[in-house]
């Protein structure tokens, strides 16, 4: 008997060899190109996972309640690398039925701990694709939602201290779609395949195939390709949404106050983007034709405000053009000038000025007139917006030593200090509803607004002066310099930036 029960056993071994399958139900087993696997957080019901080497299929069976909030639960493959790398699968889940949020995911993970720092692209069962993030320990998980519905082909790309998602609907190469997250893994680190049921009392099931991890050389200092993002983010839940992604550089979108459209501009125009869109149009602006990234909409939403150098000197100047384009009409007579702000009752416009070698706040009628200089500290004043109920100018300002957010009377009188603290704070911009400041924030070490950094988008709460972080990015000049708030105050638009080698 103990020798038929031996043979049956070579048998059914040789049989998973021959048929290329190996079916691992714990963490010391190797799988496929894999070290192991094993369920992170607590689970009710163990994961599995089923490797076909014919076909290079990773079929995983997962639990757990959720990856999401402070700890995360769900069946992990995995394998520890370091530095660079590129992972790359087809995925589907074996079932329509379940959960909507269930999920398969590529990951980039520090530790199996439930609480780790973490970035992985997400597919939901709903279609939904996200690049989901940890970035410090414990810390609750953040999203930035893609625009492409239940793509075949999924990447999460590691490079330096960014992580980026890359997508294709129909299983060819994917393509950028949002990311370029600063994730700090430190050391040998975890890259693999997960699944979550999102009901912690059911196990589900997807496939992994086409599967490809890629050790990257670290890029050659230059050669990479800039992308920009125009994202969404809501106050309330900081879900942030890709709204539009392009190759090169555009900066600075109005959100217009019916909240169908975008505005920003690009290689010296203004574009519009219908919500949903990904077909931005040109607005003419005439001979205006080198817009920089100071723009925005008047109250009755008929106007548009530029700030253009194509003229004279050079040198910015403000003026006003219908809102569906047309020949501009200039306000300003001095330069440089840039536009910022728009009085509610649509008579007065708020600009920066440098005069004699001070940049200052200025107002001047939107009909045209004289300018009225409104700031006369020394050091730089800018990102002058009017709030919506008109008592105040908020601006920036670093006649402290470092900018800081100020307001004042329309008048200029009783300039005051809005907070301080050890940062460099710009462009404050108002909810329509009053309630709100969102600003954009450099570190200490940071001088003036440049491109291409690490910078966070705060809130503030105006009638406690409660500050949060709404969102960290790569960006600064051209994320947010100009009104963005959604007209019903929940959300606000922003550009980020990516740098792919």
């Amino acid at each position: 008997m103990r020798r038929l029960l031996l043979i049956i056993t070579l048998v059914v071994c040789s049989c998973s060899v021959l048929c290329g399958r190996v079916h691992a139900q714990n963490a010391s087993s190797p799988v496929g190109i894999f070290e192991g696997h094993s369920d992170v957080g607590t689970v009710l019901h163990a994961g599995s996972v089923d490797y076909d080497a014919s076909k290079k299929t990773y079929t995983i069976s997962g639990s757990g309640e959720n990856m999401w909030l402070a700890a995360d639960a769900f069946q992990f493959v995995w394998k520890k690398v370091s530095g660079d790398v590129t992972l790359t699968a087809d995925i589907s889940f074996l079932t329509k039925t379940g959960n909507e949020h269930k999920k398969a995911v590529l990951m980039l993970r520090q530790s199996l701990d439930a609480d780790s720092v973490y970035a992985d692209a997400a597919l939901h069962a709903s279609g939904l694709t996200s690049l989901q993030f940890r970035d410090e320990k414990g810390v609750v998980t953040r999203e930035v939602q893609s625009r492409l519905s239940a793509p075949k082909r999924l990447r999460i790309a590691k490079r330096g201290d960014y992580v980026y998602m890359s997508l294709a609907a129909d299983g060819g190469e994917p393509q950028p779609e949002g990311g370029w997250l600063r994730i700090p893994l430190q050391g040998p680190f975890y890259v693999g395949l997960g699944v979550c049921s999102h009901d912690k009392d059911v196990v589900e099931t997807a496939a992994f195939s086409n599967v490809v991890l890629t050790d990257v050389a670290p890029a050659s200092v230059g050669k990479v390709s800039l992308y920009s993002t125009l994202e969404t983010i809501d106050i309330d839940s900081a879900d942030r949404r890709v709204a539009y992604l392009a190759q090169g550089r555009f900066e600075a979108p109005n959100w217009t106050r019916d909240g169908k459209t975008f505005l920003f501009n690009r290689d010296g125009h203004i574009e519009r983007l219908a919500v949903g869109s990904d077909k931005p149009v040109i607005i003419d602006t005439g001979i205006a034709n080198r817009c920089n990234n100071d723009h925005g909409i008047s109250p009755d939403a008929t106007q548009l405000a530029i700030s253009d150098n194509s003229q004279g000197d050079h040198e910015s100047q403000v003026y006003i053009v219908p809102i569906a384009g047309g020949a501009p009409r200039r306000i300003t007579q001095k330069s440089p000038s840039y536009w910022h702000g728009w009085s509610p009752d649509g008579k007065t416009l708020a600009f920066v000025g440098q005069r004699n070698g001070d940049f200052d706040i200025y107002a001047i009628p939107a009909a045209g007139g004289e300018e009225t200089r409104l700031t006369t500290a020394k050091g730089l004043d800018d990102g002058p917006e009017y709030s919506p109920d008109g008592k105040y100018i908020y601006f920036n300002s670093e006649r402290t030593g470092h900018m800081q957010i100020w307001r004042m009377k329309p008048d200029g009188s009783e300039q005051e200090q809005v907070f301080s603290d050890d940062l460099n704070n710009w462009f404050p911009h108002i909810s329509p509803d009053g309630k709100w400041m969102v600003f954009l924030t450099y570190g200490a070490d940071v001088t003036g607004h440049p491109e291409n950094k690490d910078v966070m988008l705060r809130l503030m709460s105006l009638a406690d002066k409660k500050i949060t972080v709404l969102a960290k990015l790569f960006g600064g000049q051209g994320t947010i310099n100009v009104p963005s708030w959604s007209p019903d105050s929940k959300q606000v638009a922003f550009v980020s930036y990516m740098l792919i080698p």
